[in-house]
């Protein structure tokens, strides 16, 4: 017999022994998961037995490897457990975008998930070695009989994040706009200054990646990012900017 959790409706959660030896699911820190954006307001016990109702399973990756393949369809979102990952879309000439960075707690393939049999437009890359878990989203979409506490609270958080994620690619469709290669590294480096609340901090990609993310070339944007700092506009040390102030 396993250990037995019970969630806010009172309906107990039992963890098989084996299971627990086996590490598949319970080596998960979920004091830190109940921290994440789609579990937050549950405890650590509630986050647990959630992610049991809901078939958690969790996945391991290695740096570069693919963990969701554009054309595939899937059944379960994911979320980053440890680690990080990229949206990226690569066309049939080779070409890649990316669309966004996935840090530990952020959510993906909840979109697609949610419509059966729907194919990925983008795929999913890990960027460094990284774990994940996946949730069956049928089974956040049928809530249990009593649509207990925890499970409303799942769904509600799951519209928020999702209206989140929604507003980040509207926010680089608005950096990708301008014409220009300094046009889109300005309106992207503004926005950093602002979300920073600094004009000196880090962005979250390398040269080849941020590249990616504004949908130039690589060479071309290392030529801009050299221009502006020849005319004082910014200081660069690799990922690390400091836009200095107009003269």
């Amino acid at each position: 017999m396993g250990q037995v959790y019970y969630s806010r409706c009172n309906k107990s959660v039992v963890i098989p022994t084996k299971e627990r030896r086996r590490g598949t699911i319970f080596s998960i820190n979920y004091k830190s998961l109940a921290g994440t954006a789609l579990f937050r307001g549950m405890t650590e016990d509630e986050t647990r037995a959630v992610t049991e109702c809901l078939g958690a399973e969790k996945r391991e990756y290695k740096r570069d490897e693919l963990i969701c393949r554009a054309g595939d369809t899937v059944s379960s979102m994911g979320i980053v457990l440890e680690g990080s990952a990229i949206i990226e879309n690569d066309d049939l000439w080779g070409n890649r975008s990316i669309l966004d960075r996935l840090e530990p707690g952020h959510i993906f393939a909840e979109a697609y998930a949610c419509i059966p049999g729907e194919k990925l437009m983008v795929s999913v890359r890990a960027s460094q070695p990284t774990r994940v878990l996946l949730l069956k989203t049928e089974k956040i979409l049928s809530p249990c009989a009593n649509l207990c506490a925890c499970h409303s609270l799942l769904i509600r958080n799951l519209l928020s994040v999702s209206a989140q994620k929604n507003l980040n690619l509207s926010r680089r469709i608005f950096h990708t706009s301008a014409k220009s290669i300094r046009g889109r590294l300005s309106s992207y480096l503004s926005y950093q200054a602002v979300q920073n609340g600094s004009r000196e901090f880090s962005v979250p990609f390398n040269r080849q990646q941020l590249a990616d993310y504004l949908s130039v070339d690589r060479s071309a944007l290392s030529s801009e990012i050299g221009k502006m700092q020849k005319e004082g506009l910014i200081k660069v040390n690799r990922n690390h900017f400091c836009l200095l102030r107009a003269e």
